[in-house]
């Protein structure tokens, strides 16, 4: 699969591989501030052990991501501080969904069908590219700690 990073460059997903949280991003949502924050620590608690955090921008919840790319790297580089990669604002639903999401969610649907419900849904991929676990809006970044360490192999 390929999509592009925030500034445009094709970008494969299997530059990758390995252990990836992917989340649908917003910089305007009720829940921005406490997801940019936990996934920040997640990232720099777990990054030197394998794990990588894609952050894809989505528009399409009550336009809680208007901005241009770079407005939204802006955003996230100087009020969040976020390391791990953002990319190309992308639909998540619908008939222009990106491939990614679509096989994201064909691969773990939602508790009220495939479609994504809301900014920061979370997919946890595995090694072989396998979605093993995701997680609702609401769930804190935080609480998922767990599974990412066993899918690392850090679980104490």
């Amino acid at each position: 699969v390929l999509f592009k990073d925030i500034r445009g460059n094709d970008v494969k997903q299997s530059e990758y591989a390995g252990k990836v949280l992917i989340v649908n991003v917003a910089s305007q949502c009720g829940l921005t501030n406490s997801n940019y924050k936990e996934l920040n620590v997640l990232y720099d608690k777990y990054r030197t052990k394998g794990l990588e955090i894609l952050a894809f921008p989505c528009n399409q919840f009550a336009g809680q991501e208007p901005g241009s790319n770079e407005d939204i790297q802006e955003t996230v580089c100087t009020r969040f501080k976020a390391e791990f990669p953002i990319f190309d604002k992308i639909n998540v639903n619908g008939k222009d969904a990106a491939p990614l999401f679509k096989y994201l969610k064909s691969q773990k649907g939602g508790f009220l069908g495939d479609g994504i419900k809301w900014n920061f849904t979370k997919f946890l991929v595995d090694k072989d590219g396998k979605v093993v676990g995701r997680y609702a809006p609401t769930t804190s970044p935080l609480k998922i700690e767990n599974d990412i360490q066993k899918l690392l192999g850090t679980a104490s």
